[in-house]
């Protein structure tokens, strides 16, 4: 992201604040994989963006997202600048990145100033592990464990009556399929109103999404839940099995022919994409799922 955001596919004056640009000059056949998935980035980033402005929209804002294993996302400000934040914006991830993005927020006046200016009330509680303002908090837990999860969510004012947006990018992937059923039947239980947007892989039973395993499985990187990223119809089954009452699913190449075409062409003359195949094949294996319960017709 901070190689996209730095090449100019799109703007994020905030992401420099949490990663540092790497110096070194890269080999061209490591610059033609960053284009590919740059481009990959920038459909993601659009995609799950348009959904979010979408339910905010929706609710008018009278609403709260839970960024689930948000890591050193910088949503909450984007949303700020664009005057659509929620309520409350929550973000949880374990304690250990939790405690690094606290570090950061402390210690950078663009990243701590627009917490301050969005606060009211009480003064601002803030531990190593911990940040709770009165429209941003950030919460190190496991989300493997739903009950400790909405303990802690609960003593940072979760508000279960008020709709709610749950946000997952390559999360649910790394949980074995039962403890991403657990968390997504918990999200659907708990709240009345709620929408929940998945982003992770798909049509991994291919030649393609083996050989993506294997290469992740050579750095010690194990998907535990694999299995349930064989097909757009076994995304949509889990969160339909999950107790959501309405699903969809696109693969990241439909996406990206959604985006704005104006916009599209401006990305693509940013660098030489002449990798096209094998950026058709990586989108053809990642997709946006969503879903919804709605008690009042939103």
């Amino acid at each position: 992201r901070r190689f996209a955001v730095s090449v100019g596919y799109w703007k994020d004056p905030y992401i420099q604040h949490f990663v540092r640009q790497a110096k070194e000059r890269k080999a061209p056949e490591i610059n033609r994989g960053n284009s590919v998935c740059a481009a990959g980035y920038y459909a993601r980033v659009h995609g799950v963006s348009y959904l979010i402005k979408a339910f905010l929209q929706k609710t008018q804002c009278n609403s709260q997202i839970v960024n689930l294993g948000a890591g050193m996302d910088t949503l909450f400000w984007r949303l700020k600048d664009e005057n659509l934040l929620p309520r409350k914006y929550f973000e949880v991830d374990f304690p250990m990145i939790v405690a690094r993005k606290i570090y950061n927020i402390k210690s950078k006046p663009p990243l701590s100033k627009p917490i301050m200016e969005s606060h009211s009330g009480d003064s601002l509680l803030i531990d190593s592990h911990s940040l709770d303002s009165s429209r941003y908090s950030i919460v190190g837990a496991d989300l493997r464990s739903s009950s400790d999860l909405e303990e802690k969510l609960r003593k940072h004012s979760l508000d279960v009556h008020l709709p709610t947006l749950l946000v997952a990018e390559c999360v649910l992937v790394y949980m074995t399929p039962q403890q991403s059923a657990s968390l997504l039947k918990w999200a659907a239980s708990t709240f009345p109103v709620a929408m929940v947007i998945n982003y992770e892989q798909v049509n991994m039973r291919d030649r393609f999404g083996q050989i993506m395993i294997e290469n992740l499985q050579r750095r010690h990187c194990n998907l535990a839940g694999v299995e349930l990223c064989s097909s757009l119809d076994s995304q949509r089954e889990r969160l339909l099995g999950s107790g959501w009452d309405n699903a969809r699913a696109v693969d990241m190449m439909k996406v990206y022919s959604f985006l704005p075409q104006a916009d599209v062409k401006r990305i693509e003359a940013l660098e030489f994409l002449d990798e096209k195949e094998l950026f058709e094949q990586l989108m053809q294996h990642y997709c946006i799922c969503w879903a919804s319960k709605d008690s009042s017709n939103l």
